[in-house]
């Protein structure tokens, strides 16, 4: 059996706006959005920064946590960003190279 890998993303805008998401390719979804491929709210406010990320196995799971981050308020996120990446420093910069 194949095993999945799925991923639960924050990207932040140099305004420091925040959009959550989940992908089973954090490379290619990261590249996408810095280079402004997926239209709709990380577009128009410029998310192109990878300030967060968590990796599950189970899609379902993953699913549950996008929409439970996505419901909390601004604090909690940037409580949860700072936790891993207390400077918001673009970790697509250390991970991929």
């Amino acid at each position: 059996m194949e095993e999945h890998v799925y991923y639960l993303y924050i990207m932040a805008s140099p305004s420091g706006t925040l959009y959550v998401g989940m992908t089973n390719s954090l490379i290619r979804r990261v590249d996408q959005h810095k280079r402004g491929e997926i239209d709709g709210f990380s577009k128009e406010h410029g998310c192109k920064k990878l300030v967060y990320y968590e990796i599950g196995r189970d899609v379902r799971v993953v699913i549950a946590r996008e929409k439970q981050i996505k419901n909390w308020r601004r604090d909690k996120k940037e409580f949860l960003i700072r936790q891993i990446n207390p400077h918001w420093n673009d970790l697509s910069e250390t991970i991929f190279g």
